[in-house]
């Protein structure tokens, strides 16, 4: 399995907005471009950061290509809603204990 950690520095006043579209996105990234899925989390100073998991790394390497055009609409209010994203990681599981 394969890790990606992001961090979205959300503009203020926008939060819901951006939930909304990054929710939207996971939901067909895991549709449509084989993605298992991913954890939203925000911190005492109002950052975000998201923890994605993929099958592998090739997935997620080809993952935006198989969107479908209609998702365009979500990648464009995440990116207006915020200042920028940052990948912070990208690793491999090598053990799994989280309970879901």
């Amino acid at each position: 399995m394969h890790t990606i950690i992001y961090k979205f520095n959300v503009i203020e006043g926008h939060e819901n907005d951006f939930e909304i579209a990054w929710k939207k996105l996971t939901e067909a990234f895991m549709t449509y471009s084989g993605g298992l899925g991913s954890r939203l989390h925000k911190d005492s100073e109002g950052t975000y950061i998201a923890y994605a998991q993929w099958p592998d790394r090739e997935t997620w390497e080809k993952a935006g290509s198989k969107l479908p055009e209609n998702t365009e609409k979500w990648i464009n209010a995440m990116k207006d809603s915020s200042e920028g994203t940052e990948i912070l990681y990208q690793m491999d599981v090598m053990n799994d204990l989280l309970k879901i």
